[in-house]
């Protein structure tokens, strides 16, 4: 690690600011097509345990579904220090790992899973309209997990991530792509979240 970088591993850990407890990365099938790019994915779960984080989801955007299953086979042979869970865009089972990653599962998909699933409910009597609430939804989902920071690599612009989820959260937007990604990038993006002041909509 040079001076740089060791300078912001001590403005990160001294700060007086918290850093993100549950922290989310998007990338695209294309990054991880890269030389290296699991390793970088490896290396990242290890960074974002390493400064605090109890929770961290990777969004995979896929453009081709056709990929979908290599894409699977090869992000459930991925080692993290902590217990991973793969969803694709099919999965309806809860994600409750502590590290999630989703493969293509759009926000407005498993939301419109989770009403339809309240809807069901309450067709069948089992809920009174008049009772549901935010935690009706939520329990529905398939990423639990409201990210505090969202890093997006590589260009200014989200997919169709955890709509219902991100709300609230801090988005980073970096233009390093995720074959360059180090974790001097890591700790920028965590100390641009602890100079923010979090509103949460307020």
């Amino acid at each position: 690690m040079g001076i740089y970088d060791r300078y912001l591993a001590a403005r990160t850990q001294w700060a007086d600011q918290a850093t993100p407890d549950n922290v989310a990365v998007v990338i695209t099938e294309r990054d991880l097509l890269e030389q290296g790019a699991y390793d970088t994915l490896e290396t990242f779960f290890g960074w974002a345990f390493e400064y605090g984080a109890e929770r961290v989801m990777v969004y995979v955007s896929v453009l081709d579904e056709g990929a979908v299953p290599t894409l699977r086979r090869s992000l459930e042979d991925v080692t993290g220090p902590r217990e991973i869970a793969v969803r694709g865009p099919e999965d309806d089972r809860r994600a409750d790992a502590p590290i999630q990653v989703s493969i293509g599962l759009g926000g407005k998909h498993e939301f419109a899973t989770a009403v339809q699933g309240v809807a069901e409910e309450v067709d069948a009597s089992d809920l009174d309209p008049e009772d549901i609430d935010e935690d009706d939804i939520e329990e529905r989902l398939v990423f639990p997990t409201d990210p505090d920071l969202v890093i997006k690599t590589g260009a200014e612009r989200l997919s169709d991530f955890m709509i219902w989820q991100s709300v609230y959260s801090e988005l980073y937007f970096t233009d390093v792509n995720w074959r360059n990604f180090r974790k001097r990038d890591y700790l920028r993006a965590i100390r641009d979240f602890q100079d923010r002041q979090r509103r949460f909509g307020r």
